[in-house]
């Protein structure tokens, strides 16, 4: 699936890069926004450019054959004023062709599916994916949520903060937690998981083989 942003493109720009995709023979596009370049603090559209995801997707949807999928945000867009402006804007995502979107990351389950009982109120039936993503650092992941508005549990953070001197400790907290977290979603019918790797493999591949083993998604109910 390929990552697609509205960053640092035009417009004839994005459609180009589309067409190379679709003869490429990709298949599946998420359409994202994108953050602001580096060393800017504010989303600025380049000229000629476009300036939401939305706007992006009813590009994709209207020229391309491509499944659309696209982001979302069980603790609100850090630019949004609240969930109901945030639901509202995933409702535009859906009738301009998205057709299922992941998840910002989250440490806590209940917000994922809070979130989607919201969504589900709100007339959005689409696949609600969850993304998550294994601790690998400690000053890694305070930057990471800072800029995103992800919280992490008082627990949590309290186990981050007795191994923040590992670095080990905190790479393998990071993979057992994910784990549990990846278990209890599955196991309570999310769609799947989206893992946040950041080109780094072996710590999905540690959760991938402890979730094969134990099979959650075996004992799932009904779909989240």
């Amino acid at each position: 699936m390929a990552h697609f942003t509205c960053v640092g493109a035009t417009t004839d720009e994005l459609r180009r890069t589309l067409d190379e995709m679709r003869d490429c023979g990709i298949e599946n596009v998420l359409a994202l926004r994108g953050d602001p370049p580096q060393g800017q603090d504010e989303w600025t559209a380049t000229e000629g450019g476009l300036s939401y995801s939305t706007e992006l997707a009813k590009l994709i949807s209207e020229n391309y054959d491509f499944t659309i999928g696209a982001a979302c945000f069980p603790e609100v867009h850090i630019a949004s004023p609240s969930l109901e402006q945030d639901l509202d804007v995933l409702k535009k995502k859906v009738e301009a062709g998205v057709t299922f979107v992941i998840t910002q990351l989250f440490f806590d389950n209940e917000l994922y599916f809070d979130f989607v009982d919201k969504a589900r109120a709100a007339g959005i039936d689409i696949p609600i994916i969850p993304g998550i993503m294994p601790i690998a650092g400690y000053g890694q992941i305070k930057r990471i949520t800072s800029m995103c508005g992800a919280t992490l549990p008082d627990a949590l953070q309290h186990e981050l903060d007795v191994r923040q001197d590992n670095p080990q400790a905190i790479t393998d907290l990071g993979v057992a937690y994910a784990t549990l977290q990846c278990s209890e979603l599955l196991a309570r019918g999310a769609p799947g998981i989206h893992f946040y790797t950041l080109n780094r493999s072996p710590a999905t591949r540690s959760i991938l083989a402890a979730l094969r083993a134990a099979r959650p998604w075996d004992r799932a109910l009904a779909p989240a």
